[in-house]
């Protein structure tokens, strides 16, 4: 079988890390394509070091530019390697723009395409995440999913039972792999801080840094953390760029951090009070280890992180992230519960699909609601 997954940014090589690795106990080699959405040496060069990948196969070298530009040249540069690799299926991850460009490309070349990460929906037209996920849902043949409002979703949609496979989380496979290294090495102490006396933010969504009154609001509300705990701010390259270009004040209390490697951001939630992010793998990561989300976000297509997790919708309002950060003080915060199949084995539930040719569900033992 003639496999390869297609990657370009950082979670997408946390999720890679878990399949490949799967693939290789099997005794499969699925080489790495890498789109170069993430050129910057921490937030790719140090990733693959880091979760022991291997390096890319072929590196299509796209870089940074505006996202329709990134999205047609990936397509483009992929579409004429494509046929030379005689691939059985590719595999994309996640929902950003490489993953709904890999998938276009492979869809253009005829080559069957398997979606990790299947049927999260936010339901909020306006975030490119939302639309790359339901292009690539569209295109895929194998629906990899995650959590069961997954299976749900995909189920609404018309996809064929046959094609949906509940397998569980491939970050959450990556996490528990690396969680005790990451958390051994105590990097808040790096910092000046002490473990659960600092709160980690990360900052990313358009909706939130693109304009300048939203990026205001946002440093607003990581100023209202700021005045309990120390934050650390991991900023995107992005959001370093827009903070500059709006001549925005870091107000005091607010340390913002260079990109960080995947250890030392593990490492820094691990031991952090809470999080305030818009991240959609932040949300998953924290549920796994129990640690307070304030999601800068109206909505999220990981509604499990809000059901049985600790993720809390905050979007940029003071009033609700004063309020969950009155709860985690006096302890009424809630805790995680048990997620299906966040167990760590969710890549191999996807290599038996692959090899096995038995569906998520089988596999897992649970069967998705919906």
């Amino acid at each position: 079988m003639r496999l390869a997954v297609f990657v370009g940014t950082r979670p997408n090589f946390v999720k890679a890390a878990a399949v490949v690795s799967a693939f290789r106990r099997r005794g499969i080699e699925v080489p790495i394509i890498h789109s170069g959405q993430h050129a910057d040496a921490t937030l790719s060069g140090s990733f693959f070091a880091q979760l022991q990948l291997p390096e890319p196969k072929h590196h299509l070298g796209v870089g940074p530019r505006p996202r329709g530009a990134q999205l047609g040249e990936i397509v483009e540069r992929f579409s004429v390697l494509l046929p030379s690799l005689q691939l059985d299926e590719l595999i994309v991850v996640g929902d950003v723009t490489s993953t709904a460009a890999g998938a276009l490309a492979a869809d253009a070349c005829d080559v069957p395409v398997a979606h990790v990460e299947a049927g999260l929906r936010s339901f909020d037209w306006t975030m490119p995440e939302e639309r790359y996920r339901r292009i690539v849902d569209a295109i895929a043949q194998k629906l990899l999913v995650t959590e069961p409002s997954g299976v749900a979703n995909l189920r609404a949609e018309g996809r064929e039972e046959a094609q949906i496979h509940f397998v569980g989380n491939v970050m959450i496979d990556t996490l528990l792999r690396f969680r005790a290294r990451a958390e051994e090495a105590r990097p808040w102490e790096r910092y000046g801080c002490e473990r659960g006396r600092y709160i980690v933010a990360t900052l990313h969504r358009p909706h939130n840094v693109d304009e300048p009154v939203a990026l205001a609001e946002s440093v607003a509300a990581l100023e209202v953390a700021a005045r309990r705990y120390p934050v650390l701010f991991a900023a995107h390259p992005r959001t370093r760029t827009k903070i500059k270009d709006f001549r925005l004040e870091i107000p005091s209390g607010i340390r913002v951090l260079p990109p960080l490697g995947y250890l030392e951001f593990i490492g820094l939630v691990t031991g952090a009070l809470a999080v305030l992010t818009d991240s959609g793998g932040a949300q998953e990561e924290t549920t796994v280890l129990d640690v307070p989300c304030l999601t800068m976000r109206e909505t999220t297509e990981r509604p499990i992180t809000c059901e049985l997790g600790t993720s809390r919708l905050v979007g940029r309002s003071v009033e609700e992230i004063e309020h969950a950060l009155d709860e985690i003080e006096d302890g009424t915060y809630p805790h995680t519960q048990p997620i299906p199949l966040w167990d760590g084995g969710a890549a191999d539930r996807i290599a038996a699909v692959f090899l096995d040719g038995k569906p998520g569900t089988e596999i897992g033992g649970v069967e998705a609601e919906g």
